[in-house]
């Protein structure tokens, strides 16, 4: 598999505030090809944005392709670790990866920055020191469509999933804040295509909504073949079903449609408008959610550096954890579990100058911590 060193990177003009310290090395395992890669290539995209707009040139980026199979995380974290000799990893976007590689990563001593997976049992019991998570524990987006479900009148809601950890968490989250009854609940195969019967059990559940997470090439699949089956009940999801990423393949299925999202592209703040702009400039599309978690990912970690050198791992952990940077996505603090305390607003899906968006109507939940915090032992 060939090792990727993110272009111009290295070539760039330090910024002369901070910490003076020798050049960080940093692993990013993440999904640049086949199904899912979309999410990957937004991840590794936004946060190389950020390095360049720092002109971060103590900063080398190793970039590599986990194909989204476990045992290739594993052998390219290993790799990092043992051979590059990386201070921090990064990058993964699912939980199953996720857990293949980071709690034996972090036993090591490696700092591992998590710009999307947040599998609930990294959150709780098995919260680590160096695990830092910047987009959110797993469940917080769909518990804000549980609460959407309750606000929006909501009685049968048919949900769904992929069965994967991610899936599991993405229902109990929902179940976690919905009131209302279920009118089905299913876990399909990861990386599913065909979702005839799924829909075909929905239509005779005498369901008044759905709710499913489908991330990736999956939601494109679900949502077309929804729209083709003529059935008629409001579809509502997480971001990761909507993300900018898939809109234009899921086309004009997707209007009107309730999403959560800890971030959107019109929350009004300087550094967001800053990665907006900055995104299409140099990428010629709209960012997605998963370029706004690399875009802050990369903030977080260049604030830990202007305060700490990685090499003392006790104050460098101390700076993550202080959080200090400008988030795109507004408030954002560090819960005692390394997790997100933040914002999650309701997006609906919208056409813009002929462009398929998605626009910010509300806030789902305010200062939003997860449920597992609690079990967590570290204060």
């Amino acid at each position: 598999m060939k090792k990727l060193v993110s272009a111009g990177v290295a070539a760039l003009l330090c910024c002369t505030a901070g910490v003076a310290q020798a050049e960080v090395k940093i692993g990013m395992i993440t999904t640049l090809s086949g199904g899912g890669s979309t999410l990957g290539i937004d991840v590794r995209d936004g946060f190389e944005l950020a390095l360049k707009q720092a002109g971060a040139s103590d900063v080398k980026l190793l970039v590599e392709d986990d194909a989204r199979k476990p045992d290739v995380a594993k052998k390219l974290a290993d790799k990092f670790i043992q051979k590059d000799k990386v201070d921090i990893l990064t990058g993964i976007i699912w939980s199953n990866l996720a857990m293949a590689v980071v709690p034996a990563a972090t036993r090591k001593g490696t700092l591992y920055i998590s710009p999307n997976a947040g599998p609930s049992a990294l959150a709780g019991k098995a919260c680590h020191e160096n695990y830092f998570n910047v987009a959110w524990q797993n469940d917080n987006l769909h518990e804000a469509m549980g609460s959407h479900a309750n606000k929006a009148d909501y009685k049968k809601t048919f949900i769904l999933a992929p069965n994967y950890p991610a899936g599991t968490d993405a229902l109990k989250g929902f179940k976690r804040m919905y009131k209302g009854e279920l009118a089905g609940e299913l876990f399909t195969k990861l990386g599913q295509d065909d979702y005839a019967a799924e829909i075909a059990q929905i239509r005779a559940s005498g369901a008044d909504s759905v709710f499913f997470f489908l991330p990736g090439g999956m939601g494109i699949a679900f949502m077309k073949q929804y729209a083709q089956s003529g059935v008629d009940v409001p579809v509502m999801g997480p971001a990761f079903s909507f993300s900018q990423d898939i809109l234009p393949a899921i086309g004009d299925a997707a209007l009107g449609v309730a999403n959560s999202s800890q971030w959107g592209k019109d929350i009004e703040s300087e550094v967001n408008a800053k990665f907006v702009k900055g995104f299409k400039e140099a990428y010629g599309r709209l960012p997605s959610l998963y370029a706004s978690q690399g875009y802050d990912a990369a903030n977080l970690i260049l604030s830990a550096m202007e305060k700490a050198d990685v090499s003392d791992k006790d104050d460098f952990r101390a700076a993550l954890k202080e959080a200090d940077f400008a988030s795109v996505r507004g408030d954002f603090k560090f819960g005692n579990n390394n997790h997100p305390i933040q914002d999650i607003y309701v997006r609906e899906v919208v056409k813009e100058d002929g462009q398929i968006t998605n626009k910010i109507v509300g806030v789902a939940i305010k200062g939003h911590q997860d449920a597992y915090a609690s079990k967590c032992r570290m204060k």
